[in-house]
């Protein structure tokens, strides 16, 4: 158990690679078999026709769920569709105990329909603070992992998001309408100005990581859901880049943060954005 025998730092030394098979062995087992090949029943609505669930979900974390809990004794596992069927789950987020933060299909939209824009969210973390992450595209075969300290990789390559190059529009993926607030709707508009490009996002986690790819300039994001966060935004971080509130606080995996807030390529690019939603224009 963390805490009794070692750090969390030496069980990732160990088992960072582990993490990274049983993602792969979830995909490979739950949700490849099922892409462009899902029948009617195996699709649900959560809360309504843009929050979609499916067997590969449902079966992917249970898969994961298992995996993970036997890797790390005592830990304790927040996904997604625990979440959902029962809420207090999410509690083990602010508690004591290392948590696995899982989101088994991000993007199930674009995986119900067919688009291999998708991927599985895996975070390790503890007392608010996320220690590692893995982003998996599995139809795309593409790996993505951080280490708190270690740098941000995907598929073994260091990745490096660099500052936006200067002269062009800022790039600025953002939340769908649907999940937006009055008042944070009224926040985002303020991208629609000249040298800003906005655009409706797909998966948020293959968003963070076209950000520390350095593909994306930023994001801006109303909702709080760790599963949707908590690893994408160590990917930024660790690959240079930052992330803001309103408040001009990075965000927080434990909540209570003003929102939208953004994940940047760069300081100096996050600042700017949160100015935009804020109405400040720095």
């Amino acid at each position: 158990m963390i805490g009794d025998t070692e750090t969390i730092d030496e069980f990732l030394v160990r088992h960072a690679g582990d993490v990274a098979d049983a993602v792969r062995k979830a995909a490979a087992a739950e949700i490849l078999p099922r892409f462009r090949r899902l029948a009617a029943h195996e699709v649900d609505q959560k809360t309504g026709p843009h929050d979609l669930v499916t067997d590969a979900d449902r079966n992917a974390e249970l898969y994961l769920t298992e995996a993970l809990g036997a890797l790390l004794p005592g830990s304790v596992v927040v996904g997604e569709e625990a979440v959902h069927a029962n809420p207090a789950v999410y509690e083990a987020i602010r508690g004591d105990a290392p948590v696995w933060i899982v989101d088994p299909v991000d993007g199930t939209r674009q995986f119900v329909h067919g688009d291999d824009g998708f991927c599985t969210l895996v975070a390790l973390a503890r007392h608010g603070v996320v220690h590692a992450s893995w982003t998996y595209a599995a139809a795309r075969d593409q790996l993505a992992t951080a280490v708190r300290g270690g740098g941000a990789f995907l598929d073994g390559e260091r990745l490096f998001a660099g500052p936006p190059a200067p002269g062009r529009d800022l790039t600025v993926a953002t939340s769908h309408p649907d999940y937006t607030t009055d008042d944070q709707k009224r926040a985002l508009l303020g991208l629609w100005t000249d040298g800003v490009a906005p655009r409706a996002c797909g998966s948020a986690g293959l968003e963070y990581l076209a950000v520390a790819r350095g593909e994306l300039d930023s994001t801006a994001f109303s909702w709080e859901a760790a599963w949707d966060h908590a690893a994408g935004l160590l990917l930024v971080e660790e690959a240079g880049g930052a992330h803001l509130t309103l408040t001009g606080e990075p965000f927080r995996i434990t909540g209570g943060n003003s929102l939208p807030f953004t994940a940047a390529r760069d300081a100096a690019t996050a600042r700017r954005v949160t100015g935009l939603l804020s109405g400040t224009r720095p």
